[in-house]
Parts: C-alpha cells; structure tokens; sequence
C-alpha cells in the first residue's frame, strides 16, 4: 500500500538545492523514513537521478551504529562522492549522530551534497543550534496522515474512515493492522515502549509515574486550558500528590519537544497581542491519545476539535486560541466578557477565525457559537465547523457553516 504523501513531497522538492539542510522533523512513526527514502528517492531516480548518487543511512538501524561516530560518517560520505554531479545525502534519525552538528556543517563544504535529514524530537533545532547553523537549516515539519491521506486508503466508507481516523489516528502502519485488538495494541505499545522510553532515557526522567500521571491528565482535557500551575493544583488536589509547577513544566517541554503534544497559546484579537498563561494542549495524534486512556474516553467532540488543530499546522498555518472582549448587558448593568474563539490559523496574510461545534441542533446554540465570531468586527473568514456531513452555507452575518469531512478533505473551503 503506497500512501501518498504529496504535501510533505512537494515541499521536499520545492527545497531542494537550495544550499540549506532540508531537515524533516516530526513525532516517530509517522512516515519521515517513507518520505525520504521511498517517495523522494523514486522522485530522484525518476527524474533521472543515479542510484550512486543518492547516499541513504539509517542511523537507528543496527547495522549502522558504527556510523553514529561522526568521523565515520564524514569519511563514508566522502568515499562515495567520486564526480562533480549532486549527489543526495539522506541521513535518518540525525539525533543519534554524535555531534551531529559539527557533522552537518562539515557536509555543507562539500559543494555537490545536497543535504538531507530526520529527526524525531527538537533538540538539534534549539536556538544554540540555529545558531551553529547561522540559517543553514530548512525545516519541513511532518505529521500524522491527515483524514485526505488516511481516506485515500481506506478500504471501506466514508462514515466508516471517519470513525476509525477518530478511535486510531493516523499513524500510518494503523493502516496495515486489520483489527481493533491489533490496532489497539499496536498504539498502545508504541506509546510506552517508544515514546514515553526515548523521553525518560532522553532527559533523564527519575519518576516515571509522574509523568504518566501528567500524559493522563493532559489526554482526559484535551484542549482545557491549563498551566503548570493549574495542573500542580490539580495533582495536589485530584491526584493527592506533590509536584512542583517547575516539574511539570519541564515535563510539557519534554513532550513537546517528542512532539507528542503542541501547545496552542491564547492571543486577545482585539488587543493584538499574546496572553500567554493558561494555554492549551492537543495530541499530534488522536489515536495515541485515544490509546493512553486505553480507549475508554473517546468523546467525538474534543477528539474532533484536536482532528481541525492537527489539520490547520498540517496545512501550513500557525494555530492560537482566539480571546475577544465584548461588553455584556445585564439588569441595566454593562459588563466585560471575554468569550473564546477555538482557532485562529495565520500564515502569511490569509487568516480565519474557526469554531469547532460538533452540532447546533437549535438556534440558540448557533447563536452561542456564532457570537464570538460576530464580535470580532474584521473582515476576515469566519467558519464554524459541524459533524453533520453538510456542504459549506453562508448566513446573513458572512459566517460559513460546513461538516467536518467537507472541511477536511477539500482545502478550498478556507479560501472560497
């Protein structure tokens, strides 16, 4: 089964020798390996490209450790370039090269590499290593299959796609497992066996039930605001445990960092600027949310609302939570009321305000979700996104109403 992943292959080849490292970062098990080594690669042979010349290592398999030293792995390299025609460095799991940097720099020098390279966590993309790169590193940022790509393979309805995407996610091996004890486990075991793993052994975490706790709570809230705060009172309180705010911000840096977890912040539209504290947390993958809770918590609406995050970053757009004050009158008496906006998706000049509403099945909660749009007073789109399967509609206020498949599967909806 061949998924295709055009988005992500496109950018690839818009990117390429451009002088830069093309560096392909996302969660593991979502599809960076395939990308390179089977979709770029058949690009680059298709297009002509010889095999000698594309020059692919697998740092996380076995066979390879010993190009993990980054002398080795300079002179390997070296070896195979022979002529003065580009040849395609391709390097998987960059993390786990040792001084990796010093590496990817040494590979700069050489004038026909064209660079090329994955990571599964955000470590080599702090601002020390920006730094060491001086703006020599091109990131193309990947995620989970979207319901377009997941659909596109599924054998089955459409009604059907849609309620496995919701309980599994899209992880893309989800695909090759036939039934839901096998899907379940899969999930299951990957998020203790990998993840949670590779962040302990990565940052040296000395209780792992406290972060376990931590996974848990941010997966029953999902998209709650909260802080470290909030969440040390909710352990103390809740859990009956003592955890400092300062933990537990380390641990949501660390799960970001695996990009298990994104972080949306609020920002007050009306005010133009950034509130900061409470914000809130999606899963990169609603399966692997859906599996930490051993699938007894899978409520359609939240679940729905974490898919449209996911769908925005994957289309390119920075997301925040939206804050606009509007003036509330009550027994004679006028008072502020802030009222939230779940999205706002930016890039570039292009913005859209976007409620997720599951269902307004009468008009006063259409005027419930609508009235945070109406107060917003811009001529930006305004769009508020249902389960039910329905073609996009405009009212009288400009705000458009569409099902969430519609919204997912056709990109137009934004711009049209």
């Amino acid at each position: 089964m061949e998924i295709k992943r055009d988005i992500y292959l496109q950018r690839l080849i818009r990117k390429e020798k451009n002088g830069l490292i093309k560096i392909v970062t996302g969660v593991r098990r979502c599809g960076k390996s395939y990308l390179l080594f089977n979709l770029f690669h058949d690009y680059l042979t298709g297009k002509g490209v010889d095999g000698d010349h594309i020059i692919e290592v697998a740092l996380d398999d076995r066979s390879n450790k010993e190009l993990r030293d980054p002398d080795n792995m300079l002179s390997y390299v070296k070896s195979g370039i022979t002529d003065n025609r580009t040849y395609y460095i391709i390097l998987d799991e960059i993390q786990l090269l040792g001084e990796f940097e010093d590496v990817l720099n040494s590979l700069l020098h050489i004038r026909n590499a064209d660079i090329y390279v994955t990571g599964s966590n955000s470590r080599f993309l702090s601002s020390d290593v920006i730094t060491e790169f001086r703006g020599r590193g091109d990131e193309i940022r990947m995620y989970p299959l979207s319901f377009a790509e997941y659909s596109s393979v599924y054998e089955g309805s459409a009604d059907e796609a849609w309620d496995d995407y919701c309980v599994y996610g899209g992880l893309p091996l989800i695909l090759s497992r036939d039934s839901a004890e096998e899907k379940a486990g899969y999930l299951t075991s990957l998020f203790q066996k990998v993840y949670l793993s590779d962040i302990i052994d990565r940052h040296n975490v000395r209780n792992r039930d406290e972060l376990d706790e931590l996974v848990d709570v941010l997966a029953s809230a999902v998209g709650s605001l909260t802080n470290p705060v909030k969440l040390a009172n909710t352990f103390k309180t809740i859990k009956k445990k003592t955890i400092s705010d300062k933990t537990l911000k380390n641990y949501l840096d660390y799960l970001i960092d695996a990009f298990l977890v994104s972080k949306a912040v609020r920002y007050d539209i009306r005010g133009r600027k950034y509130i900061g504290s409470p914000a809130k947390y999606y899963f990169e993958d609603v399966g692997l949310r859906n599996a930490r809770l051993n699938f007894r918590q899978t409520e359609e609406n939240h679940i729905m609302e974490n898919i449209i995050y996911n769908e925005l970053r994957i289309r390119g757009f920075r997301v925040d939570v939206g804050v606009v004050e509007t003036s509330v009158k009550t027994d004679d008496k006028t008072s502020k009321k802030q009222l939230e906006v779940d999205f706002i998706a930016t890039k570039g000049n292009e913005k859209y305000y976007i409620q997720s509403a599951f269902a307004m099945p009468t008009p006063e909660k259409r005027e419930q979700e609508a009235r945070p749009l109406n107060a917003i007073g811009d001529s930006f789109k305004k769009i508020i996104v249902v389960r039910e399967n329905i073609k996009p509609r405009r009212d009288d206020m400009g705000i458009v109403t569409v099902g969430i498949r519609n919204f997912l599967l056709d990109e137009r909806i934004l711009s049209d």
